[in-house]
Formats: structure tokens, sequence, C-alpha cells
């Protein structure tokens, strides 16, 4: 084999793996398949998700906020068309009918029992609904690596994972952390290895850190598929986590009405950045482009970006449809819906297009 090849194929620690190194296999649900897999959901209502977003749509988040996360659901029945979430990306009000690809990669052992990927996906349906709601852009594909692991193995990884993003991802990492790194690759493989956990450390370690050098993602899923499941989702930027504010009491999806914090099915963090997964990654440069929050014309066909001045409201006593016919009063900072100052635009044009999405959850705010 060329000298180039073998180094191509060379994995440890602490170089940068590349996907066609693992030896796992991807199983890849396409949007048909989330379609299919949303409606099978709502066929069968968990009567706790149902409960929780009952509870949201009477709480009213921070509804007359452009800028904070906010979930809203002022009208029509419990259908993801009509629940619409504030992206952290581009600020847009987009509903949660929008469907994704996932990739999900496992050992080939559950291909081999012929073991269908489809109860993953299914199981973390409601977070990841919410999860792609979040996300404007980046987030039509889905990347999950399932394990076996069990909670303390999990949480051993994730602490890994956090360490290397630190100190090794897109940076010269010191001779001390080095050998920290390594330290703790071995003591996990040997772990994973000694509890004959498939896949083993290595390849998890591959397929994670190589879909975070290529694919460049909000967020990668760990996902467990032990008696007593358990999930990490692990964020790739403190933005991209749900606000503790909406999700405090986010539904943990355990069938156990007792169920507490201590829960090994809690898989969505409840509160905010401080109780979630964040890993530190470098970005600039070849490492990727700077995270920062954006307001957008919510029109989704639109690239208008506006600036940081605080916005101003057009009041209008006749609603919202009257605020599309004027096309409200323009400001420094874009077209603010009248009647629900939810969305803004660039341009009475951009708001009329929206019309017809808009409408779904445009509604006047009761808030002083």
């Amino acid at each position: 084999m060329p000298r180039s090849a073998m180094a191509n194929r060379h994995y440890s620690a602490l170089s940068q793996p590349t996907l066609s190194m693992s030896e796992l296999i991807c199983k890849t649900l396409d949007h048909d398949a989330t379609d299919m897999l949303i409606d099978k959901w709502l066929e069968h209502r968990n009567d706790a998700y149902w409960e929780w977003f009952q509870g949201v749509r009477e709480r009213k988040h921070a509804a007359n906020s452009l800028r904070r996360q906010v979930l809203v659901w002022n009208k029509g029945d419990f259908l993801p068309e009509n629940i619409f979430c504030r992206t952290v990306d581009t600020g847009r009000l987009i509903p949660l009918d929008r469907t994704w690809s996932t990739h999900v990669y496992h050992h080939r052992s559950m291909q081999d029992r012929k073991l269908s990927m489809m109860p993953v996906v299914f199981t973390m349906l409601p977070e990841l609904m919410m999860l792609r709601g979040m996300h404007d852009l980046g987030c039509d594909d889905v990347y999950i690596i399932v394990t076996d692991m069990k909670r303390q193995e999990m949480d051993d990884v994730t602490e890994y994972f956090k360490l290397v993003c630190r100190y090794a991802f897109g940076r010269t990492c010191k001779p001390s952390m080095e050998n920290e790194i390594q330290y703790n690759h071995m003591r996990l493989s040997h772990t994973l290895l000694k509890q004959r956990r498939t896949p083993c450390f290595p390849q998890i370690d591959i397929a994670f850190r190589a879909i975070l050098y290529e694919k460049r993602p909000p967020f990668i899923i760990l996902f467990s598929h032990q008696t007593t499941s358990y999930s990490q989702i692990l964020f790739t930027h403190p933005l991209y986590v749900p606000s503790e504010e909406i999700f405090f009491d986010f539904p943990s999806g355990c069938p156990n009405p007792c169920c507490n914090d201590d829960c090994e099915m809690i898989r969505f963090p409840r509160r905010g950045a401080e109780g979630a997964a964040v890993l530190s990654i470098k970005r600039g440069g070849r490492n990727g482009r700077k995270v920062r929050s954006r307001e957008m014309c919510n029109w989704i066909d639109c690239n208008t970006c506006f600036n940081e001045d605080t916005p101003q409201y057009a009041e209008s006593s006749e609603g919202s449809q009257s605020s599309v016919d004027s096309g409200d009063t323009p400001t420094n900072n874009g077209l603010v819906c009248s009647k629900c100052r939810l969305v803004k635009y660039c341009s009475p044009e951009h708001q009329k297009k929206d019309w017809e999405e808009h409408r779904r959850v445009c509604a006047k705010s009761t808030s002083t």
C-alpha cells in the first residue's frame, strides 16, 4: 500500500479522523420517512407531550420578543404546522412541520440482526422536532450514533469529547493535555471493551469527531438502546441550546409517572446551557464560520439581515391582515407585524409572500 494511503488510514486520539475511516454502518432516513414517523407519533399521541404543548399555548412565552427563543401555538389543532418556533440562527418564526434527514451510525451487529433504525428516531421524535425547529440553517441533516452504553459510561464519554474539543479541536494541543487525552482515551476504550459494548470506543470516537470536522452540525446525538435508554445531545455552541425559560418542564420521555430529574431517559436539556453538554469548538478560518445570532426577514427566501437597533412597533387596531395590505410602518430595523409583533420583514412584498404561513400563528399580542 502507498505510504500516503497508509497515512490517510492512520488513527489516533489526537489526529483528525474521516468518515471513510469509520467501520460503522450509516442508515439514512429521508424526509419522507420523517413525515411518516411524525404522522405515526401524532396518531399515538403521548399525553405528557400533549399536556406540555398545551401549557406552552397557555403560557405564551415572551410573545413580544423578537430576539429571544420563543415557542408559539396560537391557532388550530395540535399539528406541527400550527406550532411555531423562533430559530436561534436567523431569528425567524417557522413551523415545526419542516422535516429533516436522519443519519444513524450503528454497529454492523444491528444490521446482522435486521434491527430497524426507525425506532431510534421515533423514540426521540419530539426532541428532534424541537431541535429542527430551532434551526433555520444547517439542520436539514441530523446525526445520531447508536451505542449500548449505560448512563455513567455515556457521561464519561461526553466529558471526554468536551475535553478533546476544548483543547485539540482546531488547536495546537499542549503536551500535558495530549497525555491527559490519550490517557482518557485508553481508559474509555478499556472500560467499554471490558463491558463488551458495541461499537467500541475508538469507532465511536472516529465517527463522532469525523462528523464534527466534515459536517459541522449544530448538535450530535449519542443514543443508547439499553433497556433503560439514555441519550445525550452534544451541542457545538451555547447558542444552539434550548432556552430554560421555555423548556424547564419539557417531558423526559419516561413512561414512569414518578419520573424525576435523575431519570435515565432525560435527554433534552431543560436548564439551558448550564445543564447542557456544550462542546467548545474553535471557529473561524479553516475551522468554519463563527456562530452569531442574526435577525433576518421572516420570508424564508430572503437574505436580508437587520441591524441591532431596537425595533419600533407599527400599531394597527385592524390587525395583521391590515398590516399585510398596508405594509406596516417601516423602521430602520425592518417592518414589524403590528398584530403579533413576532416577526419582521424587509419589505411589504415579502410580508405578503409570508402571509400564507404566518397567518397560522399571527394573533394579537397580549403583552403590555
